[in-house]
């Protein structure tokens, strides 16, 4: 493994960890509008790297490869939201902003069911890394080594935030700042094993690359739908959120038109 790659998968975690060690510095809770800021900016990141980082490759290889250009991007996009669909209905886990847990029933605590909720959807971003390594390794769909740590880096950007907002929280429930680190920054470590699966089964991948592209915004798009977007606009400061949007999209598109 190249040094280069090994910075593509981590970077991301360390995003994570360094957000979670927030915990150390912030007395208190976390300012709604802060919160709502930083939500909004993870939505606009994930949204701009699903685009440009994920779809389009994903057309762009369709087309190399004599497919139907629109086909791959379609069908891997809507299975990567209906998987994180069923996920979401499965896994036990519980969101910031609601009192009531989601998913099968568990004799986990809110804590964990708080991780878990973070975790579910660290996957699929671990997932577009290591697909958007596979393609730089591959050099297929003009899928650059800079593009893909351009990737590593827009994520670990907005993992700072998540790590965060995740980890503040349970400094209060848990009462110990290094037990709600420990809970932030390992709800992150399924970001670099995800990438690093993916990468192993590059030889066997190769021929689905196109769908595991979009298979990855599709699954990345979810989450923001689903999760970051509502919990940003309910209650007060809905426009700061809206404002993070615009600034972590426009990030992520100039890191990934820039370095691409």
């Amino acid at each position: 493994m190249t040094p280069e790659i090994a910075y593509g998968l981590l970077l991301p975690f360390l995003g994570t960890t360094l957000g979670a060690s927030m915990v150390f510095l912030l007395r208190g809770e976390m300012s709604s509008w802060l919160q709502k800021l930083l939500l909004g900016f993870a939505s606009g990141v994930m949204i701009a790297a699903s685009v440009w980082s994920l779809l389009i490759p994903s057309i762009n290889m369709s087309a190399e490869l004599g497919m139907v250009e629109w086909l791959p991007a379609v069908v891997g996009f809507l299975g990567g939201m209906f998987s994180l669909l069923i996920f979401d209905s499965v896994v036990p886990h519980q969101h910031l902003d609601s009192d009531e847990p989601e998913g099968m029933k568990s004799g986990l605590g809110r804590s964990a069911m708080l991780v878990m909720a973070v975790t579910l959807h660290n996957i699929p971003e671990g997932m577009a890394v290591g697909v958007v390594l596979a393609g730089a390794l591959s050099e297929s769909a003009g899928i650059t080594l800079a593009g893909a740590l351009a990737l590593s880096v827009g994520i670990a950007i907005q993992n700072f935030p998540e790590g965060a907002i995740v980890s503040m929280p349970l400094k209060q429930s848990l009462k110990s700042r290094w037990k709600a680190f420990a809970y932030g920054a390992g709800s992150g470590i399924v970001e670099p094993i995800a990438g690093l699966l993916t990468i192993l089964m590059i030889d066997v991948m190769q021929p689905i690359l196109p769908y595991l592209l979009a298979f990855a915004a599709g699954a990345m798009v979810y989450v923001v739908v689903e999760e970051l977007i509502p919990e940003s606009q309910s209650g007060h400061h809905s426009n700061i959120a809206t404002i993070g949007v615009a600034l972590g999209f426009a990030l992520m598109m100039v890191l990934d038109i820039a370095l691409g």
